[in-house]
């Protein structure tokens, strides 16, 4: 059976944070989710007279499938199979109970290029993520709280909490942050091993509450690909295609990545030559979640942390698109709180974020969301 609060869960993803519709089709990727909360999922489809296209794995299963994208071929056929599916779907539900938050560590890198490549650019990037209304979310798992170092149970009501909040709400509260990073040229971020510059003029702001992700809580843009000088210290731990990185660090000029440093600089040297557009960023960020304050070791939750931003090497959203494109969609998270060593976001000169906290008064609601 599941819980009120699962129930909630479900209904929201469906109907507020996809707003199906009558005739509409959804994809529904679950992976390790229980069969009970799959089938709450199934029923609120129903309820809207949606019609649903379930693909219920196990990641057990998935990885070994992809030990076989060595397969050119094979990736390419799967590819055109999957995108013509993708191309007659309105909605796409990816949700997740990970057993393993480690099952890609061992995978060979290779295979994980020749899945970005070849079948994440063509299917999600280009398809999936401009064309479909998506959710990607998680359910509660063991391995999710063990990261997260939570009992079960803390992390399942923590989850459930943050991912029902009043998303209309934030929405609504984040509106002077998007109109003030739309009429901003230069930002500069400082903090400790921090000093960056780069301009976002003439870039549209994307606000993030409860529509793409869940839980959510931000407003995006882009940097002017060229625009970006500095240096950036990462303070969140990052799991990338199943490997942590700690202490990350890059250095810019002229918008390119041209040192950097982490606790792996085998793997980080893989990502950033995997293409020419994964030495720049494609995403500039404010996270706002109220309920976020800690990183859990899940990007779903750590780039939404009130406080943060996120500086992301690699691929641009069409809506907030600077024109670079990558295989690489790598959110590297800076929390600038007192707890994490303070920091400040200036716009146009003017201080607007100090050690987490916005100083400007249009601004100071957000602040106050709960």
């Amino acid at each position: 059976m599941v819980s009120e609060k699962e129930k909630k869960y479900a209904h929201n993803l469906i109907n507020n944070s996809l707003k199906m519709k009558e005739g509409e089709k959804i994809w529904i990727d679950a992976v390790d989710v229980p069969e009970d909360f799959v089938c709450e999922i199934i029923r609120q489809v129903h309820k809207v007279g949606g019609l649903p296209f379930v693909n219920n794995s196990t990641q057990r299963i998935n990885r070994q499938v992809m030990e076989c994208y060595d397969n050119v071929n094979f990736l390419n056929l799967k590819k055109d199979l999957d995108l013509e599916k993708m191309r007659n779907m309105d909605c796409y539900l990816s949700i997740s109970s990970p057993l393993n938050t480690q099952s890609l560590r061992s995978l060979d890198p290779q295979k994980l290029e020749n899945y970005n490549k070849i079948y994440a650019q063509e299917v999600h990037f280009k398809q999936r993520v401009n064309h479909t209304r998506w959710t990607i979310c998680n359910y509660p798992s063991m391995s999710l709280a063990s990261r997260a170092k939570m009992s079960y149970d803390e992390y399942a009501d923590y989850l459930l909490d943050v991912c029902c909040l009043d998303y209309i709400k934030m929405g609504e509260c984040l509106k002077p942050l998007k109109a003030l990073m739309e009429r901003t040229d230069k930002v500069k971020i400082l903090g400790k091993g921090t000093d960056l510059t780069f301009n976002i003029k003439g870039m549209p702001a994307i606000i993030c509450a409860g529509s793409s992700n869940i839980p959510d809580g931000e407003v995006y843009t882009a940097p002017i690909i060229n625009s970006v000088n500095g240096v950036i210290s990462y303070n969140a731990p990052s799991v990338y295609e199943g490997k942590e990185f700690n202490d990350i660090k890059l250095e810019f000029q002229n918008g390119k990545i041209v040192k950097y440093s982490s606790n792996d600089i085998e793997s980080m040297e893989h990502i950033f030559n995997m293409d020419e557009g994964a030495r720049y960023v494609g995403e500039f960020a404010i996270g706002v979640n109220p309920k976020i304050h800690e990183p859990v070791g899940d990007i779903l939750f750590d780039e939404k942390i009130a406080g943060s931003i996120h500086f992301t090497p690699g691929n641009a959203y069409d809506d907030a698109d600077n024109g670079n494109r990558s295989a690489v969609h790598w959110d590297l998270v800076l929390i600038q709180t007192t707890n994490y060593g303070g920091g400040e976001i200036w716009f146009d000169d003017v201080l607007i974020r100090k050690n987490g906290k916005f100083t400007i008064e249009e601004l100071k609601p957000i602040d106050k969301l709960k």
